[in-house]
C-alpha cells in the first residue's frame, strides 16, 4: 500500500512536471556540453581556459539532473510497487510532509540521519 496520506494522482502528476523540466533543461543546455572549439591564434589560453570550465560545469549539470531523472523513475516504480513513502530502512511511513518537500526521499527522518 502507498502512503496512506498522500493522493498518489497528484505525487504522479508532480513527478512528471519534475521531469519534464529536467528534461528540458538537459536539451537546452546540450550546446554548452559539446566539445570547446576555439582557435588559439586568434583566442587567448585563458578564454579557451574559461570555455573548458564551462564545459566541465554543464556537463556535471547534466550529470545531476540525470540522476535527478533515475530517481525520479525509482520513485514512480516505487508507486506502482505500492511501497511508495515507505522508509527503505525501517519501513515505517516517511512524514507527509517530508515527502511534500521532496518526493524522492527514500529514508524517514530518523533514519536519514
Amino acid at each position: 500500500m502507498n502512503h496512506p496520506e498522500l493522493d498518489m494522482d497528484s505525487v504522479r502528476e508532480r513527478l512528471a512536471t519534475m521531469r519534464a523540466e529536467l528534461l528540458e533543461e538537459s536539451e537546452s543546455s546540450r550546446e554548452s556540453r559539446d566539445t570547446v572549439m576555439l582557435d588559439q591564434t586568434s583566442v587567448g589560453r585563458l578564454s579557451r581556459m574559461d570555455a573548458l570550465q564551462g564545459q566541465a560545469m554543464a556537463k556535471a549539470e547534466e550529470e545531476r539532473r540525470q540522476l535527478a531523472l533515475r530517481r525520479i523513475t525509482a520513485a514512480l516504480a516505487r508507486i506502482e510497487q505500492e511501497v511508495y513513502g515507505e522508509c527503505i530502512e525501517c519501513g515505517e511511513w516517511i512524514a507527509r510532509k517530508r515527502l511534500a518537500w521532496d518526493p524522492l526521499v527514500l529514508k524517514c527522518i530518523d533514519c536519514a540521519e
